[in-house]
């Protein structure tokens, strides 16, 4: 399927922005938590994993606002795409994810690939995936034209594991608020087609 628009996150390159960004990040994250806001709360985790390469700055900076803003301490680890063989080698860099609870911080689901590319190499490397984090729920169907990518992810992390901060008709909504009907127009046509239907 061809989408009519790209969530570019690699404009998401400031000072100001990333802290937004991490900020939200974190909040969403302590409210899963919370056992008082929902049925399933996130679990206790030990490590934050950005994906390469978009989701190293969400992993550090996520990090360090959980901590100086919510006092939980977690560390944060990524991969790199190709393998380095000195230095440190390998492909993870940063916190180890062995036999530690790890929660995956993502821009985007639309198929789900590359979250599911991030939970098998967190697997690869003995970790346990206890939940994902992304900033922007597309609320589209998944691969099999019904459920949708996050019900499809959450058959491999567990329900209700699978969190966003804004939602697509959030962003649909505030984009009718300020009268950019030329870019909803599509968004809309595209969303007839591919759009959850609950």
């Amino acid at each position: 399927r061809i989408s009519p628009y790209f969530f570019n996150a690699g404009l998401l390159c400031t000072g100001p922005i990333l802290a937004t960004l991490a900020g939200a990040y974190a909040e969403t994250i302590v409210e899963a938590r919370s056992s008082e806001s929902n049925s399933n709360p996130l679990p206790e985790f030990e490590v934050l994993f950005g994906p390469a390469y978009k989701g190293i700055p969400f992993a550090s900076t996520t990090a360090l606002l959980l901590y100086t803003q919510h006092k939980i301490p977690v560390g944060f680890a990524y991969d790199r795409k190709e393998a380095k063989d000195h230095g440190e080698g390998g492909k993870m860099v940063g916190a180890s994810v062995q036999g530690k609870k790890v929660v995956i911080l993502d821009d985007v689901m639309t198929s789900g690939k590359a979250v599911r590319g991030a939970i098998d190499t967190v697997k690869e490397n003995s970790g346990e995936i206890v939940g994902v984090i992304q900033a922007l729920d597309r609320e589209e169907v998944g691969q099999d034209g019904v459920s949708s990518t996050v019900k499809e992810v959450e058959s491999l992390v567990g329900v209700g594991r699978v969190r966003s901060i804004l939602k697509m008709r959030d962003l649909m909504a505030w984009l009718e608020r300020n009268g950019m009907q030329k870019e909803l127009e599509a968004m809309r046509d595209y969303w007839q087609k591919y759009g959850l239907k609950d």
